[in-house]
């Protein structure tokens, strides 16, 4: 593993960037709800905006697509200054969280319509129809009405109707937010597959971290109007830049602590919630004393009955609670400065004659690599 934590590409300067958002703004009257945001989406990419309800986001998507208009800053699609273009003369589609499906029309008639308001020939939007829905595996049902079909396939038509314009650029409104927890997780899968047969660049939103994550190629956290953190899935799950970032991505234990050792390739951190100091196989730059924030994950952290013999990297405590989760048993240990900690053990681990249980005195550990240092 590299000796300091990774630290995300700029956003200028990509040869492949096909959308770029310069120091865009948006104020609703007293409300900023976009805050000098830049952005750059690459060519082919599908790249998500996540954050939770109000951080900004959707307005963000509406100002891509043209709905919304910018207060001040500048949107670029494929080198063109799009910012002051109307919906009608950018190329993007949007597909909306509610599908937005007109009910008295048939599939085939819902896909046709964008085309046929172009007035794009007949024999042309019948051909491009059946290959969009034959795509998404919806050629079946092009004479059934909306309400014939399931979530899930009016999603499809949705999407469908969304690609068959050809767009440079598809953007998504939260796409799954209407479909029940079993669907939405076959379906993630799905629709990835699809953006990339097609190869269109896409930027959708989300609430769900699943989700972006399952689909995206890279992704933005948002909060209060602004990007907190960028970069691949992996990235931003293993190298979380902030507390925030760190509890909304995934679950996580944060422990804080002071700095008192703090070189290139390590920092060690005194912390009062535990018996060891921590371990980290990365430098910060820090000034010793200042206080920190230290993020392990829960499947980063093993549970022992006996004691670990390294002089770092462990606390002692008494197992409060285990869930069954299936794949895996989901501990949380209280540790002997009352702080609980939480641990994602495989059930493997439990067939074990010796695997702790509830109410036993265990040791929580975890290695060097696994944890990382957050100033804020």
């Amino acid at each position: 593993m590299a000796d300091i934590r990774p630290v995300a590409a700029s956003w200028s300067g990509d040869a492949d960037e096909f959308v770029r958002v310069e120091e865009v703004v948006k104020i609703f009257g007293d409300t900023v709800a976009v805050q000098s945001v830049n952005l750059s989406v690459r060519r082919h990419e599908v790249f998500a905006l996540l954050g939770s309800s109000g951080c900004g986001k959707s307005t963000l998507l509406r100002m891509l697509a043209g709905f919304e208009e910018a207060t001040s800053g500048r949107i670029y699609l494929d080198n063109e200054d799009i910012t002051s273009l109307p919906p009608y003369r950018r190329p993007v589609n949007m597909m909306f969280q509610s599908y937005a499906l007109f009910p008295h029309m048939t599939v085939e008639a819902n896909v046709a319509f964008g085309l046929k308001q172009e007035g794009v020939p007949r024999n042309e939007i019948h051909e491009r129809v059946f290959e969009a829905l034959d795509l998404v595996q919806m050629g079946g049902y092009a004479r059934r009405k909306p309400q014939q079909l399931s979530g899930g396939q009016q999603q499809r038509v949705a999407l469908a109707r969304s690609l068959v314009k050809r767009p440079k650029l598809l953007l998504l409104d939260e796409p799954m937010s209407a479909l029940d927890k079993q669907i939405r997780q076959k379906t993630q899968i799905e629709l990835a597959r699809i953006l990339d047969q097609v190869g269109v660049t896409c930027i959708m939103v989300t609430h769900d971290q699943e989700e972006a994550m399952t689909m995206a190629h890279r992704l933005a956290v948002m909060s209060e109007g602004q990007i907190i953190q960028y970069g691949t899935p992996r990235d931003v799950y293993t190298f979380p830049n902030s507390r925030f970032v760190a509890g909304f991505i995934g679950s996580t234990n944060l422990f804080t602590g002071t700095i008192v050792v703090d070189e290139p390739d390590h920092v060690l951190i005194e912390s009062g919630d535990l018996m060891r100091p921590l371990y980290v196989n990365h430098g910060i730059s820090e000034p010793l004393g200042m206080e920190v924030h230290v993020s392990i994950r829960p499947e980063h952290i093993r549970v022992l009955r006996a004691q670990p013999e390294s002089d770092s990297n462990w606390g002692h405590g008494m197992v409060s609670h285990v869930a069954w989760m299936g794949s895996y048993a989901r501990y949380q240990v209280r540790l002997d400065s009352g702080m609980v900690i939480e641990a994602m053990v495989p059930s493997l681990a439990l067939a074990q004659a010796d695997a702790p249980g509830l109410d036993d005195e265990v040791f929580a550990s975890w290695s060097s690599d696994s944890a990382t240092v957050l100033p804020s």
